[in-house]
This record gives structure tokens, C-alpha cells and sequence, in this order.
């Protein structure tokens, strides 16, 4: 079982479940998962589902759908499912791309997208962030201009920066009609509510938005990979054509419906994670380090004075290291922030 709760600031997040992730690394800070085990209620329902396991699934996930479509407001058949939100990534390239169009991005993002940009067959267009990690929105308008997909991640992967309301919704207005916008919310959970999109209003309004959504961050449902998007339906009816028949396991609808029931505990998780993530960065400012304003289960810090993937070099922490210097760094448990900190410290001597 994990450890009980507490609100003091030397408390510890539970350790990450099972004592084989622990041996095969102890400070998993690399995937920005999350450190709980499932919820209690999300266990039962998931010990329960295995006694299904010798029949299929839903031909297509219509259940799944018709739950997480009540849940966020929308119409069913404005819904996708996918195998992870990376699952719905490629269904919206196979549907809307051809070999040799282009893929805009900004740079540092997601590794997925440069993967699903080669696997599609696609050109990619990057777009530098700003020394804060923030969109270059001007810059990535010019990119969609000539680009079948252009992506937008809020927070932003792996700076985990937010744009203002008023800024996305002029974005949106100067993207062509005919360039699909991706919105990544994986990490929408985390934001507090004075600060989320109204998403369900804007696809309704902008039939070029597709809005992608995880259960592998907040939720903590990573191995169960499970994610969706919606959309405007002329468009989803096209991205649901590429539903993978018997694709999504009947375990991922025990799961998100016992999470949705679950809902005042998961936010309880949340809000652990973020005064965690909260204190690491109060941590590293008191020593005079830079990190990026996240709003996420992350933490980032961009070159500045010195090269962070040598920093932590031979410190026994799996990171994200990044190209131009930076590294992403998953929050988690206490012991993992007391390791991390202990590296900057060591480097700042």
C-alpha cells in the first residue's frame, strides 16, 4: 500500500507501484508518470475486469466514448478514442495527411511528434521556443500557413508553459481553414480551472481544432494506455474511420469509469503533485536556478549558465535531456527531489 497522505512539506509522494519498476529504476524521472499507484476504487474495478479477459472487447470503443463524451461536455460522435493519446495523434495524421505534407511543431516538444511525422511520411517544420519555453504563436502561425498539421501543446511539452486564453483564440482565428490544429491538453489536469480553455466551446467554433486529452498523466493510467479526442463531428466522423477494430481493451472502460466516480480523490493526487512540484522549484530558485513556469507533473530547466544533461551525468537519474541543453525532470516522490537537488547542489559547488 502507499504511504497515507500529508500536507506538511517534507512529506513523501508514495512511491512509484511495484517493487520491479523500483529495482529497474529507482528514480523514473524521465516519462512525467505518475507516482501513485491506481486509485483504491480503480484497482477493484480493474481486478474485477479480469475475469472478462477471454472475450473482446467492443467491436469500437462506443461505451468509452459515450462516457468520456458526458464527461467533458460534448457529443458522442464528436469523440475519438485511442491507444494513448499518441493512438489518436496518428488516427488524426492518417485521416487528414498525405506522404509529403508537412507536420508544424514547436521546438523542444513532445518526442512523439517528430516519430508520428516520420511514420505518416511527413515533413516536419519547427518553430523555436523563447528563452522562457514559451510559443512563439506569430511564428508558428507563419509554419501552419504552409502545413497540413500544426500542434499546440498546453501546458507545453516538456516546458510545461501556458499561453493566455485571449492568445490561443487569436491563433486559432489565423490558422487557414484548410490546416488541422492539434491542441495537446495531456497535462490539462494540472492546470487550476481559472486557467483551462473552454475546449468544448472552441471546437465548436473552429471545426479545424482537434483537442487530444490522456489518462496516462493525472489519471495515472499509463500502462493502460488509454486516450481520446473530440473534435467537430464532420471531422471526427473522418477520424473515427480510423477506430482500430477490437483496439481498445475492456479494461480501459472499468478503469476511466471508476476514475470518473473517483473524482474528488484523483484531484486530491493532483494537488499532491503539484505542491511537490511547487517546492522543487522553490528548492532550486533559493539556489539561484532557472526553471520555466510549469504547470504540469514537470519541471524544466533550459541552458542558461551551464549545460544540464552533463550535470546530471553519472547521478543514477533517468531525465529527459534535451539538444539545445535542457532537461525535463518528472516530479515525483520526495526521495527523487532530494536527489535532484542534491545533484544541482553538487554542480553548483
Amino acid at each position: 500500500m502507499g504511504r497515507s497522505l500529508m500536507t506538511t512539506p517534507d512529506r513523501d509522494v508514495p512511491e512509484p507501484a511495484g517493487a520491479l519498476h523500483d529495482a529497474l529504476d529507482p528514480f523514473p524521472l524521465s516519462l512525467n508518470e505518475n507516482p501513485f499507484p491506481p486509485l483504491p476504487a480503480v484497482r477493484a474495478a480493474l481486478n474485477a475486469s479480469v475475469d472478462t479477459a477471454n472475450r473482446y472487447p467492443e467491436f469500437l470503443p462506443q461505451q468509452l466514448r459515450a462516457l468520456i463524451a458526458t464527461h467533458i461536455g460534448v457529443h458522442a460522435e464528436q469523440v475519438v478514442v485511442g491507444v494513448g493519446a499518441t493512438g489518436v495523434i496518428m488516427q488524426v495524421l492518417q485521416a487528414v495527411t498525405r506522404p509529403g505534407e508537412t507536420l508544424a511543431m514547436a521546438y523542444p516538444t513532445f518526442d512523439g511528434y517528430p516519430i508520428f511525422a516520420q511514420m505518416a511520411r511527413l515533413a516536419s517544420a519547427t518553430v523555436a521556443l523563447d528563452g522562457h519555453g514559451r510559443h512563439d504563436l506569430d511564428a508558428l502561425v507563419r509554419a501552419a500557413a504552409g502545413a497540413r498539421v500544426v500542434v499546440l501543446c498546453r501546458p507545453h511539452n516538456p516546458t510545461g508553459t501556458i499561453e493566455p486564453a485571449s492568445d490561443i483564440e487569436e491563433f486559432l482565428k489565423r490558422v487557414p481553414a484548410g490546416t488541422v490544429v492539434l491542441l495537446d491538453e495531456a497535462y490539462v489536469e494540472f492546470l487550476p480551472p481559472e486557467a483551462r480553455l473552454d475546449a468544448a466551446e472552441l471546437v465548436a467554433r473552429y471545426p479545424n481544432l482537434v483537442v487530444v486529452r490522456t489518462f496516462s498523466k493525472a489519471y495515472g493510467l499509463a500502462g493502460l494506455r488509454i486516450g481520446y479526442g473530440f473534435c467537430a463531428p464532420q471531422l471526427a466522423r473522418r477520424l473515427w474511420s480510423m477506430q482500430l477494430p477490437f483496439g481498445i481493451a475492456g479494461t480501459g472502460l472499468a478503469a476511466v469509469t471508476a476514475s470518473y466516480e473517483a473524482e474528488a480523490e484523483l484531484q486530491q493526487r493532483i494537488q499532491m503533485i503539484a505542491s511537490e512540484t511547487r517546492y522543487l522549484r522553490m528548492r532550486l530558485a533559493a539556489m539561484g536556478v532557472y526553471s520555466t513556469d510549469a504547470h504540469a507533473n514537470f519541471v524544466y530547466l533550459p541552458q542558461r549558465d551551464r549545460p544540464w544533461p552533463e550535470v546530471f551525468d553519472d547521478t543514477g537519474l533517468r531525465l529527459r535531456h534535451y539538444a539545445d541543453g535542457g532537461v525535463r525532470i518528472t516530479v515525483g516522490e520526495r526521495r527523487a527531489t532530494r536527489a535532484v537537488l542534491a545533484a544541482v547542489t553538487a554542480a553548483l559547488r
